[in-house]
């Protein structure tokens, strides 16, 4: 059965591969685009009908509600949606330094409030599908047990808060045989630094094409036995 995707922050990187990946699987792609992208009007080129672009700024609570009003009127259900938007803000001050709070509250919105926003306002066209599955790409600088850094403050305590509200949103679903899997796509050559990080282990395609056996095997389970589980790119587990 063909799978009805949506993929936010799909304008480049590991959103872009995602958005790939799935379109070659033979997938129907919802893409939320924040900035105009040309990896994205290659796409739309190639498989036509198949790939829906809309534009889509997560931190914004009218931006998701637009979405959601565009999206419903051209399905009756989403298999999988991937919360993958994301920024990086400043990584380098510790607690000697002096700390952008003001950028830390972008960051936040876009991280956890961004996921929130889209899974609760899209709850209603996931329940209606067989998958009921919410991925949403976090890190392992979201693990509070695994944590080594003495920096990266707006962006690790955010991604540990996509953690708890995973499992929050999970809890809620269950009942209703929905599921929430929380991925770390690996260390990536995507340009969250401002520019290319080219030391970076995976480029954007091997990553998606780890993230998209994950969700399949997650697919692949049934929802009542499935636990809100924190995973890499290879689906091994992360300790929360």
């Amino acid at each position: 059965m063909v799978k009805t995707m949506l993929v936010t922050g799909a304008d480049r990187g590991v959103g872009l591969a995602l958005t790939a990946q799935w379109l070659q699987d033979g997938s129907r792609v919802f893409a939320g685009q924040y900035a105009d992208s040309a990896g994205l009007q290659e796409l739309q080129k190639e498989y036509g009908e198949q790939l829906s672009v809309f534009p889509l700024d997560v931190a914004s609570e009218t931006s998701v509600k637009q979405a959601f009003e565009w999206v419903e009127s051209r399905t009756d259900r989403l298999d999988v949606l991937i919360n993958n938007a994301a920024i990086l803000g400043e990584i380098g001050n510790t607690i000697h330094d002096e700390l952008q709070y003001e950028e830390m509250l972008s960051v936040f919105n876009v991280n956890a409030l961004g996921s929130l926003r889209m899974s609760q306002t899209f709850t209603p066209l996931l329940l209606q599908s067989d998958s009921k599955l919410i991925a949403n790409i976090s890190s392992e600088a979201g693990s509070i047990a695994d944590c080594w850094r003495d920096a990266w403050y707006a962006y690790c305590m955010s991604k540990a808060a996509v953690n708890m509200q995973s499992k929050l949103i999970h809890n809620g679903l269950k009942p209703q045989g929905g599921r929430v899997l929380v991925i770390h796509p690996g260390w990536v050559q995507t340009h969250m630094q401002g520019k290319l990080d080219e030391a970076a282990e995976l480029t954007p395609k091997q990553s998606a094409a780890g993230i998209t056996k994950v969700i399949h095997s997650a697919i692949g389970r049934e929802a009542s036995a499935m636990e809100c589980e924190y995973v890499d790119y290879e689906g091994r587990k992360l300790k929360w």
